[in-house]
Parts: C-alpha cells; structure tokens; sequence
C-alpha cells in the first residue's frame, strides 16, 4: 500500500541539450523549448490536482530554473525550493562541451553510449587546460558546498553520483517526505537516472538502458519503508513521452546526412 508520493524529474531542455553536447557541470539556461516544457509539467501537476510542500534542485540554474516556472504554472510559487550540488548533473570531466553525435563518429556509438549510461565507467577527468575548468570552479556557487571546492569531483561515474547523492537523500529528502510533505526533485538526467536506480532497484546492467526524456515528470509510490509499492510512472502524453525518449536515445548517434 502507498504510504508517500515522490515527483522525480528531468529539468526541461538545456540550450547545450539543443546543441547535443555535454554540459554537466557548465551553467547552461533552458532553451526555448526547455522552458514550454517546464510550463507544461507544472500545468500538468496542476490539472492532476497535486499539490507540492517543499522542491530540491541542483546548484545548476537550469535546475533552479524550471523548478521556478513549474511552481508558477501550478500557482504556488511560495513553496520552498531547496538546492544543493548533490544533486548536480554527472560531472562528465573531459568530455563536458563536447558534441555527442561527433564523439559517436570518432569513437563508436557503443563507446558514447557507455560514456552516457554505464554504471560504473568513469570519463577522463577536466585539468586545468580545459576551457571551462575555471568557469566551473571560480564560480562563486560552490563556496556553499559542504565540502571544499578542491574536493568536488573532476570527473564521475553514475555509481559516484548515486554515492555523494544518497547521503542527501537520507539525511535531508527522506524526512521530508516522512513528515508527509509533497516532494519534487527538479534534477537532471544522471542524478534522476541514479536517485531512480536506488528506489526501483534497477541493476547495474539495466540502468544502461533507462532514459529519461527532458520535462517529465515521474511519479514514484512508495510504501512506510520508502521500497516501490508499483512501478514508476511518466506522467503525460505517453506517445509524446516515448518520442522524446528517442530524441534523447538518438544524441548519442552518429548524424546522418542526406
């Protein structure tokens, strides 16, 4: 039987989703489209005539972002919204401002693909000759962080963002969600792909194939002891869903031309 309600989802589209490379860590905005789809999440939620207490997002604006116009859409822009890096994007080391579709024709789809979904397959990490190294740790943001900036990652895998994601979850998320409030997590792909991999208990094998399209809300049922009480479901249009899960399957492909 349910006891709670959890809304996990993926933020609206990035400007650098758009370009189809790796943001992570680099502090993109929505797109255009990044923000109708947060809108419409929010209208979404509202028609469905749920109603949220507090929301968690990533240090990230793109995050912030559209937690901001998600809560404006459902008319409660007074509901607290709570950010920590914890919840962050994979730190995607190296690769971060690369474009997919290019990297899948120097080194294989398979191989970006494992550099995407894997579970346990670490990037090369960013030094301080990457172009964004110093965007990304001078900015000012991540002084607020409960480690130093020296200890923040350079580079991750889906398992390490699960194990700087879990502590948050269990000492901040989880007795909110015990006082019976109404929870939205406003994160991005990999920290959603990870959170989701711990309460469904997807394997290490089947996380590679689990796809979170940009926008989506998903609404998690868990019982007294925070375990599944039914599968995990995307909540809207389920055609439109799925093409936009292959929108984000076919980013990591090689383009094709005409």
């Amino acid at each position: 039987m349910s006891k709670y309600k959890v809304f996990v989802m993926r933020h609206g589209e990035g400007a650098w989703t758009k370009e189809n490379r790796f943001c992570s860590w680099v502090d993109q905005r929505l797109s255009e489209d990044g923000v109708k789809e947060a809108l419409a999440c929010g209208h979404l939620l509202r028609e469905a005539g749920y109603h949220l207490d507090v929301v968690f997002t990533s240090l990230l604006s793109r995050s912030i972002h559209t937690a901001w116009l998600l809560l404006e859409a459902m008319g409660q822009e007074w509901v607290p919204v709570v950010k920590s890096w914890r919840l962050n994007e994979r730190h995607y080391g190296a690769l971060i401002g690369l474009n997919r579709a290019e990297m899948a024709l120097n080194h294989g789809e398979e191989q970006v693909k494992q550099w995407r979904r894997s579970y346990d397959l670490t990037p090369p990490p960013i030094d301080k000759s990457h172009p964004y190294f110093l965007e990304i740790y001078n900015d000012r943001r991540y002084s607020t962080c409960d480690v130093s900036k020296e200890d923040l990652p350079k580079s991750e895998s889906l398992k390490d963002v699960l194990e700087r994601l879990q502590p948050y979850w269990d000492g901040t998320i989880v007795p909110e969600i015990k006082q019976g409030k109404s929870v939205l997590i406003s994160g991005h792909g990999n920290s959603c792909r990870a959170l989701l991999k711990h309460l469904q208990g997807i394997s290490d094998a089947d996380i590679v194939n689990v796809t979170l399209p940009t926008g989506t809300p998903i609404l998690i049922e868990l019982d007294e002891n925070l375990r599944p009480t039914k599968p995990m479901q995307l909540l809207g249009d389920q055609e439109a869903i799925q093409a936009a899960i292959r929108k984000v399957e076919d980013q990591g492909k090689v383009k094709q031309t005409a």
